[in-house]
């Protein structure tokens, strides 16, 4: 018997052939959209205007990406609602919401870094309230490497490379501090990047290394794969995570928030394996409370 959600929406409620489907669904989908940004991607990109700060810019890329995404949902699943980071949300009439990402790691697009991802996901409850919704397949597309990761709820965690499926994920059996290799990411928003460098300044010395890619989707992609051990960052969205966290979670991982018992959220995002969880969000606890208390 598969596990039941201790949320109070369970992605486990969609019967297994929707489930099945609607990763289908997200892969053809995310695929599509990550050929695209790869294949059209202009000469002298453009940034169309800046979003919370003048260090978070949108691309005509970005824009084009989840018009393709919608209309595409649009057509396929028409009584879904969809959340995406560059339009206005979309309500629906089946209970289900389709959490959508252009382009994760725009800054790295930008400068054509190859850390960039496109995310697509599909929840059960309400994407906008922590704690209030579950993802029940998604996929995480990394166009310049041509990895799709995939998953849905029960199903497992998937990475397809060059047309071969690799699987099931499994996370980093990593305990300790200081075996840990982390990834992490830093706020658009220059004085919240203040106290997240007090934290990173404080573990650096006493982990195996640390890691900023700038795309939250790939780094839970990689704590799935255990190409990382632990991940964390501050003021990610749920079109960041909506995928990426079921990957962690049905690659036998864990995904919360800062608090005890809290889901992730803009507040705090902690993923790791089972055995490494609990030690680096202890460690975070108490690092994030401290560097709020500086002056």
């Amino acid at each position: 018997m598969e596990p039941r959600s201790t949320l109070p929406v369970d992605p486990l409620g969609i019967p297994q052939a929707e489930r099945v489907a609607l990763e289908q669904l997200a892969v053809e989908l995310a695929t599509e959209a990550g050929d695209m940004v790869r294949d059209e991607r202009p000469d002298g990109l453009g940034v169309e205007h800046t979003k919370s700060s003048d260090l978070d810019v949108v691309t005509i890329m970005d824009t084009r990406c989840e018009t393709l995404l919608r209309s595409r949902i649009a057509a396929a699943r028409p009584d879904d609602g969809v959340l995406g980071e560059e339009g206005s949300a979309v309500l629906g009439r089946s209970g289900l919401t389709w959490v959508l990402d252009p382009i994760d790691g725009t800054v790295n697009y930008l400068y054509d870094l190859p850390a960039y991802a496109v995310s697509v996901a599909v929840v059960v409850g309400d994407p906008t309230t922590p704690g209030r919704w579950a993802t029940v397949a998604g996929a995480v597309v990394c166009p310049r490497t041509r990895e799709v990761f995939h998953a849905r709820a029960g199903g497992g965690a998937w990475v397809v490379t060059d047309g071969r499926r690799r699987g099931p994920l499994r996370t980093s059996g990593v305990s300790e501090l200081g075996g840990m290799l982390l990834a992490t990411g830093f706020a658009y928003d220059r004085q919240v990047r203040v106290g997240q460098a007090a934290v990173v300044a404080d573990l650096l010395p006493r982990v195996r290394d640390v890691r900023r890619m700038g795309a939250a989707a790939l780094d839970l992609c990689h704590v799935a794969a255990g190409r990382v051990d632990g991940y964390f960052e501050r003021c990610t969205k749920p079109w960041d995570v909506a995928a990426g966290m079921l990957l962690v979670t049905e690659a036998g991982g864990s995904v919360t928030g800062l608090a005890e018992g809290s889901g992730p959220s803009g507040e705090m995002v902690v993923a790791a394996g089972p055995a490494g969880h609990q030690v680096l969000l202890r460690e975070l606890r108490a690092l994030v409370r401290g560097a709020d208390r500086s002056p």
